[in-house]
């Protein structure tokens, strides 16, 4: 179980990385583009980068099991904003691909430690 953890928090860390230090990257790969003002980069840095960077650091430092399981919370939590997605704002398959990353990791997570 201790490898299985640190392949969620290294996603986690792996990812976020993305969104942190490469926004415009992550932007592309989300289907964003830039708008007037560098607001939308600096949300990307900051919710889908160093956020997702923090959850993992954060769980590997801590180690325990709640940490673990919250990082699984985490994960599901975006599953729910993308499912709202899909059912309100349009299916597309890059959303539903997401959807079941982020599901499968937190439910993963979720199921390990609850």
């Amino acid at each position: 179980m201790d490898i299985i953890n640190f392949i969620f928090a290294a996603l986690s860390i792996a990812l976020g990385c993305f969104g942190w230090l490469a926004p415009r990257y992550t932007m592309g790969a989300l289907d964003l583009s830039p708008g007037p003002t560098t607001m939308g980069m600096s949300e990307i840095r900051a919710s889908v980068g160093a956020l997702f960077v923090g959850m993992g650091i954060g769980a590997l430092i801590l180690g325990s099991t709640d940490a673990y399981l919250m990082l699984g919370f985490c994960w599901c939590g975006a599953a729910v904003g993308r499912l709202t997605s899909l059912v309100l704002d349009g299916m597309s398959q890059r959303k539903f691909i997401f959807f079941a990353v982020e599901a499968g990791v937190g439910i993963a997570a979720i199921a390990l430690h609850a």
